[in-house]
Formats: C-alpha cells, sequence, structure tokens
C-alpha cells in the first residue's frame, strides 16, 4: 500500500465522498427548489464504471477505507448496482455507503446489499407526510417509509436517516422524531443548513444551530459516542432507553474541520478538498487507462497540500458549490 493521503495539518483521509450523477428527481427547497437543471450547453458526462474503478483504486491504495456513494440521487443510475459491486470490490474497502432519497429502496435495496452496500443514508426532512412533501416537492413519504423498512428486511441492523434543519419547518419537532427512533435502529442524524450561493436567502430564514437539540439530548440523559478513523462528522449520542441514536452536524461550530477526514470526487472527476473549497483539482484525464495509477495518486497528494485548515463558512464564504448537490452534499 501507498503512503496514507495526508495534508499539511496532519489529517489524514480514510474515506472518500464519490458523487456519480448531480441529477435529483426530488426538489428540496434547500438544495434543488427549482428541480434538476443541466449545466447550458453542457450534456452530462458523468463517471464511468471503470473510471470509478481506477479513482476508487487510487484512494483504496493510499488508505481510504470507506467509500460514500452519492449524488444528486446515486439510484437514478441505472448501472448502480454495478457500481457498488465495482467500489466493494477494491482491496481495502471496508464499508461501502449511499446516501439516497429512498424513492428506489422499496423496489431495490435488497440487490444493493447483495452488490456490497454495507450502509445507507436516507433523506427524510420530516415525519409528516404534507410538510414532507412541502420540502421535498415530491409526494413520497409512505413509499420511502416502505424503503426504510425494506432495507431492514434486508438484513441492515442500522439506517442511518438525515434530517436538515429547517427553522419552523421541522426544527421544532424532536419529540416526534425521538419517538419515532425508540424503538428502531436509526440513528437520526439533523443537520444544519449550509450556506451555498444559490441559497442565500432562505439560509437567513431558516438556519437553526443544532446547539439546542444538543442540550436538550444532555439534560435528559443522552451520551457521546466515540468516533471511529472513517466516521463521518456528526457528532453520536446515545441513550440506554432507545434503540436508536441521535447524530448532530454542525458544521458553524468552532473546530469542525479539525478532525476532517474525507475528500470529495465529482460526478465529472473533480477532486474536492472541501465542500465549500473554492476550486477543485482535475483528475479525470488520468482515469482514461489504468496505466495511470501512479500519477492519479501523485495528483491527488499534490492536491492535498492546498487543502485549508478549515472552510470558512462562518464568515459568509461559500466557495464554488452553487447547490449541495453539485458535489455530492
Amino acid at each position: 500500500m501507498a503512503k496514507q493521503f495526508e495534508d499539511n495539518f496532519q489529517r489524514k483521509f480514510y474515506y472518500l465522498r464519490l458523487s456519480i450523477t448531480d441529477v435529483c428527481n426530488f426538489r428540496c427547497t434547500y438544495c434543488l427548489p427549482d428541480g434538476y437543471h443541466p449545466e447550458q450547453g453542457k450534456k452530462p458526462s458523468f463517471l464511468t464504471l471503470d473510471e470509478i474503478r481506477r479513482v476508487t483504486s487510487a484512494f483504496a491504495d493510499c488508505g481510504t477505507t470507506k467509500v460514500r456513494i452519492t449524488g444528486g440521487e446515486p439510484s437514478l443510475r441505472r448501472d448502480f448496482t454495478d457500481i457498488i459491486h465495482t467500489v466493494a470490490s477494491q482491496p481495502g474497502i471496508e464499508k461501502v455507503a449511499t446516501t439516497t432519497n429512498g424513492y428506489r429502496m422499496e423496489k431495490q435495496v435488497q440487490q444493493w446489499r447483495q452488490a456490497g452496500l454495507t450502509n445507507i443514508n436516507v433523506s427524510v426532512d420530516s415525519l409528516d407526510p404534507r410538510q414532507f412533501h412541502l420540502i421535498t416537492g415530491e409526494n413520497l413519504f409512505h413509499q420511502v417509509m416502505r424503503g426504510i423498512d425494506a432495507a431492514f428486511e434486508a438484513g441492515y441492523e442500522q439506517i442511518k436517516v438525515n434530517t436538515v434543519l429547517l427553522k419552523g419547518m421541522n426544527a421544532e419537532q424532536l419529540p416526534q422524531f425521538l419517538a419515532w427512533i425508540k424503538d428502531r435502529r436509526i440513528q437520526l442524524r439533523f443537520i444544519e443548513l449550509m450556506q451555498t450561493g444559490e441559497m442565500d436567502e432562505l439560509f437567513s430564514k431558516r438556519h437553526v444551530s443544532g446547539v439546542s437539540i444538543r442540550n436538550a439530548l444532555i439534560a435528559n440523559g443522552w451520551l457521546l459516542k466515540p468516533r471511529g478513523l472513517n466516521d463521518g462528522p456528526a457528532q453520536v449520542f446515545y441513550h440506554s432507553d432507545y434503540l436508536g441514536e441521535i447524530g448532530l452536524i454542525m458544521p458553524y461550530e468552532k473546530g469542525f474541520c479539525t478532525t476532517c477526514n474525507r475528500l470529495r470526487v465529482s460526478a465529472r472527476g473533480k477532486l474536492h478538498l472541501c465542500l465549500f473549497g473554492d476550486h477543485g483539482v482535475e483528475l479525470r484525464d488520468l482515469l482514461a487507462s489504468d496505466h495511470q495509477h501512479d500519477a492519479l495518486i501523485a495528483r491527488i497528494r499534490g492536491g492535498l497540500t492546498e487543502k485549508s485548515v478549515s472552510h470558512y463558512l462562518q464568515d459568509g464564504v461559500t466557495g464554488m458549490t452553487p447547490h449541495l448537490a453539485s458535489i455530492g452534499g
């Protein structure tokens, strides 16, 4: 194995978020409220199966043990199951996860598990079907819930559920969410709304800090779990009375970036050092053949020398990210 990917701040990178499409069929208020629109004049040309294999192999050779397949909505790719199998087949990759809106889970999750998918995150922004429709633009709440049931039936011991906190829409629904996970092995992850280039007005209206939820959890006996090497950025809490867990992702909290362990590759083959970075490193020209493996690793390693110590979201700097679907959230 080649030397572990590491930046100038001694952060090691065990976790790759690999986007395979920026297309999504939902119209979430905080991401794509007007639906997906391809870049003007550009026909989508997303990473092929061979390109996905090559980039995953390079990361695996340099210590990455977890790959999250993201979008857009990754299950929109017809070869999604093949992609899972390709990623899972790379030596050194221990966890293969995906983040999905869940609309295809009911029918396909068994295939995903058989292909090697070890972990699933499902976006559910409200337990009220009407509010869910209002936030996502799609009247598919019950279908998504059946998909979560199907995932448990397929053998997943725990499902992670992502909920973007929105003031006046779902941030006040903690009691309902807690009741939902009381007897279900769900890790419910509250994600603070993040400011992107196209969402300034929504951010100022709907942003709410996760600190109030954390304070309420601690006051009611919830305890913080230790964090694993390839875990994401959530602070995870557990309680002896609950089968479920609560995770909090609070990117505006001081020190959020000190434990960064993840890199991103976009659906068109750019390395992004941060979700809110101001540029990407082109990798696609090195993904055309297996003979470029060492050069690919060298370019990624060179890119890491430019990774900043932190994002600057707290200063209102959102980088080049127009919306969260553009490089996989």
